[in-house]
């Protein structure tokens, strides 16, 4: 069984054939997938996409957030209704966290003060109701780190991560688990490589973030939109890096995901049918 911990189904990209690649992704066996919303506009969306196709993904689980992306266009009162969604998703086993929230310093003209006006305050929700976050991480590791040891947070996953080592340490540290997908395919990618080499297998889970980061075999094709079915082959690579089976890792992941998140590990329990699929 195979875990994507970061996929945004709800994405325009997705729109036209979203049946098709829920269909794709279960044929190769992905049982698993964190939708993460991104805007206070989406989050009744992403909830009911989750639960329209939960019966074929049996392990399809969102979490609600404000993206940094869309900090410059989100409003105060965005926070009031995150936390409303919140509330009324406790009682949903399919909801599992905060997110995806964070602070992006490598887009330019973004205004950090408001990023990280909304940040805090969704990482004092998460702190209040005691909720693990989906962190985005891109370039502003030191901050995010900075305004984590302010709080008492219960963990989470820091997406897409691509710090050095010593920051990846301070993350494990404070209970996070750090997302690897299809980045580490390309060969250049020295420094990714490097961190799935060697950080304990314990501090790895797997993604793709879907529609976007493509994995190297899509580079030269026309169209790069990246799905959750590419999953199973990113994570054969990442395996290859790190020397060990692919159902070594498939299983790893299942374990972390639910450590880190553990309302998805609740709902996964003890049921699982840890098989990788062989062609």
């Amino acid at each position: 069984m195979w875990l994507d911990t970061h996929c945004h189904l709800d994405a325009p990209e997705f729109l036209a054939d979203l049946g098709q690649i829920i269909e794709n992704a279960q044929a190769i066996g992905v049982q698993g997938i964190l939708l993460p919303a991104v805007r206070a506009h989406d989050f009744g969306a992403v909830k009911e996409l989750v639960h329209t196709y939960k019966d074929r993904i049996p392990y399809l689980v969102y979490t609600l957030g404000i993206h940094p992306l869309y900090t410059d266009r989100a409003k105060e009162e965005d926070l009031k209704t995150l936390e409303q969604a919140v509330k009324e998703s406790l009682n949903d086993p399919h909801f599992v966290g905060i997110g995806e929230i964070g602070l992006d310093y490598f887009v330019p003209d973004l205004d950090l003060h408001r990023q990280a006006f909304f940040f805090d305050a969704q990482l004092d929700l998460a702190q209040k109701h005691n909720l693990p976050v989906i962190l985005h991480v891109r370039r502003s590791q030191d901050m995010i780190l900075k305004a984590l040891r302010q709080r008492s947070l219960s963990g989470g996953i820091a997406h897409a991560f691509n710090g050095s080592h010593q920051q990846a340490e301070q993350f494990i540290d404070l209970g996070f688990k750090l997302g690897f997908g299809g980045a580490a395919t390309y060969e250049r990618a020295l420094q990714i490589r490097r961190l799935l080499k060697e950080l304990p297998l314990e501090a790895i889970v797997t993604e793709t973030d879907s529609p976007d980061i493509p994995p190297a075999w899509l580079k030269d094709e026309p169209v790069r939109r990246n799905e959750p079915a590419y999953l199973p082959r990113i994570a054969q690579v990442l395996a290859e890096v790190r020397d060990i089976d692919a159902e070594e890792l498939a299983s790893a992941v299942i374990d972390n995901s639910g450590a880190a998140l553990p309302r998805w590990g609740q709902l996964m329990n003890h049921n699982l049918v840890r098989k990788v699929p062989t062609e």
